[in-house]
């Protein structure tokens, strides 16, 4: 397998204190890497090293399968990326910014500017300036200004951090077809789980500055149980019963009095009325599949992360 990106024990370290820690990364080409973390689990420093803009204090970069800083400017041109939104101007026109972006970079094709405002969808907007921008179209536009080059690896990170839902899905739509029908490689950090499922090929998870695990969605999917969760009113009485009365031990709890049964799901409709019974009132019983959200908080531990918890 061809890997865009791949690094061997990358690390950094600020004076004691361990940024990332023997990192390994591995991005196929024409894939989507997601990349999650808590608040400070290094995925931004190690963003800013790949990018070169972080000097590592050891370990290797591998970008086409090239060491980083050999060739570098060749290396960085096949790359596009948004840390943060760029420095538009707010008083000009989404092609005006374009431009000068064009003009700064130089080494662009005359109508580049035009296709990565059509690809975002932003073409249609010739008057309206960027201060009269949603935030939606502000993230597009830095998308647009990240492709103009046409590059062959994009590197995104919070590219949908407060986005309504509305933005949200657009971006996630012009992401996809940049990798199915341009065929970009994207390695993309968020917070927002749901998210990266619907969007990710791969997700690499970082804890405390170390990768703890790299692993396919679709495996991902295949690992992960149905389970039928009961929302009830005394989930500690329930949770007796269950064990004492049945002898099962298979099951989480979690907000809100739910209580997640991971065997025996074809007894749901006698544990409801052994519950109800034991005047245990269930207002809730739903079959589901484990989403990568209860992945995560099983991986890093602690059943109170949630989505607004990462970085």
């Amino acid at each position: 397998m061809q890997y865009v990106i791949k690094t061997n024990k990358l690390t950094k370290q600020f004076g004691e204190q361990i940024a990332v820690d023997c990192v390994n990364i591995h991005v196929p080409q024409g894939k989507i890497y997601g990349l999650l973390g808590r608040n400070g689990a290094g995925k931004t420093t190690t963003i800013r090293m790949l990018l070169n803009l972080v000097t590592p204090t050891r370990g290797k970069i591998l970008l086409f399968e090239k060491e980083h800083r050999k060739k570098s400017k060749e290396i960085y041109h096949r790359i596009g990326s948004m840390i943060e939104l760029p420095g538009f101007y707010e008083n000009l026109t989404g092609s005006e910014n374009l431009q000068i972006f064009a003009r700064l970079r130089g080494q662009h094709k005359k109508d580049s500017v035009q296709n990565a405002l059509k690809i975002v969808g932003l073409d249609q907007e010739t008057k309206k300036t960027f201060g009269n921008y949603s935030l939606g179209m502000k993230q597009r536009l830095g998308i647009a200004a990240a492709i103009m080059h046409e590059p062959e690896l994009l590197i995104l990170d919070e590219p949908i951090n407060g986005l309504d839902p509305v933005g949200i899905q657009q971006v996630r739509k012009y992401l996809e077809m940049l990798c199915l029908e341009k065929g970009i490689t994207i390695l993309i950090s968020s917070h927002i789980l749901s998210e990266i499922e619907q969007l990710a090929d791969i997700i690499g998870v970082m804890h405390q500055g170390r990768l703890i695990e790299e692993v396919a969605m679709q495996e991902l999917h295949q690992r992960n149980r149905q389970y039928v969760e009961f929302e009830v009113s005394d989930e500690k009485k329930a949770c007796l019963l269950l064990e004492e009365k049945f002898g099962f031990k298979d099951y989480s709890v979690h907000e809100n009095g739910s209580i997640r049964l991971y065997s025996n799901l074809e007894m749901r409709a006698k544990l409801n009325g052994c519950f109800v019974e034991n005047g245990i009132s269930v207002s809730k019983i739903n079959i589901r599949e484990e989403k990568l959200e209860d992945y995560f908080s099983k991986l890093i531990g602690g059943g109170e992360l949630v989505r607004s918890a990462l970085l």
